[in-house]
């Protein structure tokens, strides 16, 4: 059974980043910052400065805001992502990665990241808000699965996702992807125009109190702001 109804409320899973921020002021935009509710995700992930970060989008937007703690379902992976891996860093862009992977996986690939994330949103949504429809917010974009680096970053992956979510919750709850078409310039165009923070905003793979400027995530967020010929407001 599912809803036909529009969401009246709004979810958006946050890390803090130029992407998910953007969706954030998407969804204030659309729905009010009354009716949005920020999540962030610790997943046993080497730094806390992009939960952190989201937190100060949240308070910056005024909007409630919740941690929700996953780490023990992936305590076994060793990406590069997680503290303690055995794993450093990439600090090449993903193409570069890919080409020199037999399987394609870049190794800051977190174990299905985007599906368990989604998943606990989504129960925490039907949780908070039984009696109206929430549409989840979620900020991929069609560079983040560019020659496969994330599987889980398809629009194939957000359809099944999407149809999943619908129907496991009667309807109440519905995903939104406003950029798995668009690459990351077009989200920072967007988000100039919606006056987003990006000073506020962590994108590095690396912790520390500077992003270190060559890991694959701080080359992409470079490269969106040098094609809207601004300057990122974070540096």
């Amino acid at each position: 059974m599912t809803s036909t109804d529009q969401p009246t409320r709004a979810m958006v899973l946050s890390s803090g980043g130029v992407d998910s921020t953007t969706c954030l002021a998407l969804a204030c935009e659309q729905f009010g910052a009354d009716n949005v509710t920020s999540v962030s995700v610790f997943y046993g992930q080497r730094h806390n400065k992009e939960l952190a970060c989201a937190d100060a989008v949240a308070k910056h937007y005024g909007v409630a805001h919740h941690v929700l703690d996953l780490a023990n379902i992936l305590a076994n992976s060793n990406n590069a992502l997680m503290a303690g891996s055995t794993q450093e860093i990439d600090h090449r862009d993903y193409a570069t990665q890919i080409a020199e992977n037999e399987d394609g996986m870049v190794n800051t690939y977190v174990p299905f990241r985007n599906g368990l994330m989604l998943s606990a949103v989504a129960a925490l949504a039907i949780s908070l808000n039984p009696t109206e429809k929430t549409a989840i917010y979620l900020g991929a974009h069609a560079d983040d699965a560019a020659g496969g680096a994330y599987p889980d970053c398809t629009p194939e992956f957000f359809e099944a996702m999407g149809r999943a979510i619908e129907l496991g919750s009667y309807g109440k709850a519905v995903l939104r992807e406003p950029f798995v078409n668009a690459n990351k310039a077009d989200v920072v165009a967007c988000g100039l125009k919606l006056g987003v923070p990006y000073e506020l905003t962590w994108s590095c793979y690396e912790g520390g109190d500077v992003p270190c400027g060559t890991c694959a995530t701080c080359i992409d967020r470079a490269k969106a702001f040098a094609a809207n010929g601004v300057a990122d407001p974070a540096l």
